[in-house]
């Protein structure tokens, strides 16, 4: 059974864009050894889906991609430019300089694990069903597919009742489509301040988390990689991958300490349930609402690799590799963007490390 590629990259954000820069630095090349096709109909990973308000004053940080620095793509004064049209145009510049040969827009349906026909013992290939590039089959896989497409609604009684407008963070677009509305914003990540900032200085909020948020006045490098390596802990024992936001907590930046002298970040615990019209706390106290916006997070899209039976009964799936990329009951998968490496910390990394890990146990050999 002939392959058409050794490796697949599948996603071309940050994290898919690394794994392909650094197998090319190992020799391979872009549509003869390996491929990356990517959903989306440009460049630019989950950045271009991104709200319009976003602008590269206000998000945490973009870190630069291996070999290119995102400076050098930003025209002078654009500091204030939308992240969602600034970043894509540095992928875009990223994707040609090096020759990574993109395939857009192919959505992968279903990955297969095959055997060569009639030989129970022979070589075992990854049949990777696509909806616009037929079946494309490879001998080891590097999934960079993120979280985006998969956003995270938790239950909660009555939620099916509310007859208000329920949005999560990835449908959010503006600020003003709720002047005159009270939202209840539920969620205690960095979009769910970001967004209650933006709400609450044109109409009225609640802010709803299930713990007590933690305020930093300062973020040190140092400890984004101890938030990091807490992840990658629960991911070597098979655990489901936690938030890096719950280990690191949130920086406390101007823009914050305004939301928080208005009276914006004062934090109420969950609801018990909700009402046609409102939320229902623990205590019996009602809260009105039009609109509930849960800013929750997202959860790893990886419902294609379902059939390889990569979960264990937790739930989690047991990664090892040096930097914990490597599916450890399938070493052809690297999943990147997944546990440590869903944060922009850790992705470029997690690009290297899958690269150079998957080509050494496939023993694909150098080609000039």
């Amino acid at each position: 059974m002939p392959t058409d590629f050794d490796i697949l990259v599948i996603g071309a954000g940050q994290a898919g864009l690394s794994a392909g820069y650094h197998l090319q630095r190992l020799g391979l090349r872009a549509e003869r050894d390996f491929l990356i096709v990517d959903h989306a109909p440009g460049p630019g990973g989950a950045w271009q889906f991104r709200w319009p308000s976003l602008t590269l004053t206000t998000v945490n940080r973009v870190h630069d991609l291996p070999g290119m620095s995102f400076a050098e793509t930003l025209p002078e004064g654009s500091e204030s430019a939308p992240a969602a049209t600034a970043v894509p145009r540095y992928y875009e510049l990223y994707e040609k300089r090096f020759d990574l040969r993109v395939r857009r827009q192919v959505s992968v349906k279903v990955v297969c694990d095959r055997r060569a026909d009639g030989d129970p013992e022979g070589a075992r290939i990854l049949n990777v069903e696509t909806d616009s590039a037929g079946t494309i089959r490879v001998r080891g896989l590097i999934n960079g597919t993120g979280t985006w497409e998969h956003p995270f609604i938790p239950r909660y009684p009555g939620t099916e009742t509310f007859a208000g407008r329920q949005l999560h963070t990835r449908d959010y677009r503006t600020a003003d489509e709720f002047t005159g509305k009270h939202v209840v914003v539920v969620g205690g990540g960095v979009s769910a301040v970001q967004l209650l900032d933006e709400i609450s200085q044109v109409t009225t909020t609640t802010w709803v988390t299930r713990s007590e948020p933690l305020f930093r006045d300062t973020f040190a490098e140092e400890d984004g990689r101890t938030a990091v390596a807490v992840v990658e802990d629960r991911v070597r024992r098979g655990l489901p991958p936690g938030s890096v936001v719950s280990v690191t907590g949130l920086r406390l930046d101007d823009r914050l300490r305004a939301a928080q002298a208005r009276g914006a970040l004062d934090r109420h615990p969950i609801f018990r349930s909700i009402e046609p019209d409102g939320v229902r706390w623990a205590d019996g106290s009602f809260q009105h609402a039009d609109v509930i916006l849960w800013a929750t997070g997202f959860r790893s899209a990886l419902d294609h690799l379902a059939p390889l039976r990569l979960r264990g009964p937790g739930g989690g799936i047991t990664m090892t590799g040096r930097l914990a990329t490597q599916v450890a009951n399938d070493p052809r998968i690297h999943l990147i963007g997944y546990g440590p490496s869903a944060s922009t910390i850790g992705a470029n990394r997690a690009g290297r490390a899958a690269a150079v890990e998957l080509s050494k146990y496939l023993a694909i050999p150098s080609r000039p």
